[in-house]
């Protein structure tokens, strides 16, 4: 019920340009945000988010980087998430390892779960490398307890 009630927790970080959008209950802890833009993502100030902290379009590269979409974006001036611009978009697929962390996966790749069905994934998407994942194949970021390395 506890975690029912912090899916459902959703926080905005405006500036003139963008809102930031963040939900607390989807993260998965991969920590690219504050690891790589210390000045607008750090956990130890509140409120953790600084919307002025750095350049939108550099922010708006650190949010697309964002593994579980717990961090996306809308422009003020249309109040439309990029996530369902992006869905639209044919782009080549990257694959890359997350220090201690997932497989990230960017781009729009079909997904197969072990019932058979399909599931489309758009923008980057986690894939859980420690094993302990208790949503599989994604990351949902038991590798931070397990404490993995890899």
């Amino acid at each position: 019920m506890e975690e029912d009630k912090r899916r459902e927790i959703v926080k905005e970080y405006s500036n003139k340009d963008i809102t930031i959008v963040w939900k607390p209950g989807i993260c998965i802890h991969a920590t690219f945000c504050w690891r790589e833009l210390l000045e607008v993502f750090d956990p130890e100030k509140r409120p953790w988010v600084n919307p002025a902290g750095a350049s939108t379009e550099r922010m708006i590269m650190q949010i697309d980087r964002c593994p579980s979409k717990a961090l996306t974006y809308y422009y003020n001036s249309k109040k439309e998430t990029v996530m369902e611009e992006e869905s639209t978009k044919k782009e080549e697929i990257l694959v890359e390892m997350a220090p201690d962390g997932p497989l990230m996966v960017t781009g729009n790749i079909p997904v197969k779960g072990k019932d058979g069905k399909i599931e489309l994934k758009y923008g980057t998407t986690a894939f859980c490398r420690c094993g302990g994942t208790k949503n599989p194949p994604y990351c949902d970021g038991t590798h931070i307890v397990n404490h993995f390395k890899g």
